[in-house]
């Protein structure tokens, strides 16, 4: 068995220019097709290859007539290689800002992208802290997808109940809060105005929801299944909860929504909704300080510092 690299002959032997050439074979599957991209010949990649191979001291690539596949070294090596390459691109597009400053990129879903960061950008931006935040809103899956590939620097959402692969990537999670979901009518739906309502009452009525995939769409198909009904088939599936507020003050159907959406995010159709006193209520959901566990980030400074303003227990656990 090959033994673990020494750092030093690493940081010797290897350019940036081999961990390009690592990603574009396993992209394009053959030296011909990274010899395009790159604008080399085939020899001079060939030659590239082995010394790249040399340095790790192993294979990294297995040769067939179709072309290059991965090792399963080879794998983790070419993740390596391109989260190399995104913090470089980063910290190039910081260095050459004006003025100077922190980008940090975060990812949330929109629910918690709408009804929590707003506060937290403020603190974030505010203060003399030089920061300035790029921000991701996506479905959880595909957030996580993009910070495992280095695109992201935390994410700040729900806890998803299946994590993709992480390719030996150990993510650590830090509980933040728990978020608060709200059953919404037309203000002159008959349910509006009950006192409480049981969710067998909800099962045939209209329904605006989220995306399956969401944590929102998930909790309320489980709240329908605890109480032994079958979940209803939304009219319409939309992923913002801002639209979807809109959407029951034009008397589309019920929905639901974080409860800071009531708080005045859209005045107007708050004005013209209701929230209906479901009977059990909706379980909250934690939502969660999400990012790599290695390397560090310098970048998670100021957001820990704008977070610490909550009081809030944190909690930590690896993939």
């Amino acid at each position: 068995m090959p033994s673990a690299p020494d750092l030093r002959r690493l940081v010797a032997r290897l350019r940036f220019r081999h961990l390009q050439l690592l990603v574009e074979l396993q992209r394009g599957g053959s030296l011909r097709a990274a010899a395009g991209v790159l604008n080399l010949t085939q020899p001079a990649l060939s030659k590239a290859l082995g010394e790249v191979e040399s340095a790790f001291g192993f294979a990294l690539f297995t040769r067939n007539p179709r072309g290059l596949i991965p090792t399963p070294r080879g794998e983790i090596a070419i993740r390596g290689a391109a989260l190399l390459l995104e913090e470089l691109a980063h910290v190039g597009a910081e260095a050459s800002a004006e003025p100077s400053v922190t980008v940090l990129r975060i990812g949330a879903p929109p629910f918690v992208a709408q009804g929590y960061l707003p506060q937290l950008f403020e603190r974030l931006v505010g203060d003399g802290m030089r920061v300035r935040v790029q921000l991701m809103e996506e479905r959880v899956p595909l957030l996580v997808q993009t910070l495992l590939q280095g695109k992201l620097d935390a994410l700040i959402t729900s806890y998803p109940t299946e994590m993709p692969d992480a390719a030996g990537q150990p993510l650590m999670y830090e509980k933040l809060f728990d978020a608060e979901f709200a059953v919404i009518a037309p203000a002159t739906h008959p349910l509006a105005r009950a006192r409480r309502v049981a969710w067998a009452q909800l099962a045939d009525e209209r329904w605006v929801m989220p995306a399956p995939s969401s944590m929102v769409r998930r909790t309320i198909d489980n709240v329908f299944r605890r109480a032994g009904l079958v979940a209803p088939v939304p009219v319409i599936e939309s992923t913002s909860p801002v639209t979807n507020l809109r959407l029951v003050a034009a008397g589309l159907g019920l929905s639901a929504v974080p409860a800071t959406m009531l708080e005045g995010a859209d005045a107007a159709a708050v004005a013209r909704v209701k929230r209906v006193r479901v009977d059990p209520g909706i379980p909250p959901g934690p939502v969660a300080l999400i990012y790599r566990a290695d390397p560090a980030n310098p970048r998670l400074v100021p957001l820990r510092k704008a977070l610490a303003c909550r009081t809030m227990p944190i909690t930590k656990r690896r993939t």
